[in-house]
């Protein structure tokens, strides 16, 4: 009788292994798939409280330089995207393109230096004008003409690029005599 009952344990081990190697498989299974869910998630939560990388502020704002007409600013707008945590935002801005000779360009920040309001440039006058506060600026050299505007347009760093042409985007701080970044 003793035989019998060892010869029966033994039947039952190939059971055991088989279960064993089953779970098993099922752990490694479940840890693989755990992995490919969690590393995602715990990414979304984690990465925006990392430090971004700086990004630059050029903007293409003209195609060919060809098709700019000398001697006449253009207001140029364009959106802008910023990513803060969570949530991205975009931006209308824009920017005052003028040559005089169709190779050297200055580019002007679409925003009074009164209060931030978007200024026009007046044909007949030829400068510009803020209506909100009767600004007027000099389209030469963004000097102010007559108004409250405690400091000239606000003049941005220009390049051309392949006939293209880039402007380093930067608001300034408004209502003050000096050009302080925003």
């Amino acid at each position: 009788m003793d035989e019998h009952l060892d010869s029966g344990a033994d039947s039952t081990r190939p059971q055991d292994d088989r279960r064993g190697f089953l779970a098993r498989v099922s752990a490694a299974g479940a840890a693989v798939s755990a992995l490919l869910v969690g590393f995602p998630v715990i990414r979304s939560f984690v990465s925006p409280t990392l430090p971004q990388p700086k990004v630059d502020g050029w903007v293409k704002v003209a195609d060919d330089i060809a098709l700019i007409d000398v001697g006449v600013p253009v207001r140029v707008n364009f959106v802008q995207a910023q990513q803060d945590a969570w949530v991205e935002s975009r931006t209308l801005n824009g920017v005052w393109l003028y040559t005089e000779d169709g190779d050297k360009f200055k580019a002007y920040n679409g925003h009074c230096t009164h209060l931030g309001c978007s200024y026009v440039y007046d044909k007949d006058l030829k400068h510009f004008y803020c209506p909100c506060h009767r600004g007027h600026f000099d389209v030469r050299s963004g000097e102010v003409l007559a108004g409250p505007p405690p400091r000239a347009l606000d003049e941005l760093q220009v390049e051309v690029r392949d006939s293209a042409v880039f402007v380093n985007y930067k608001d300034y701080r408004l209502g003050v005599s000096d050009r302080i970044e925003a």
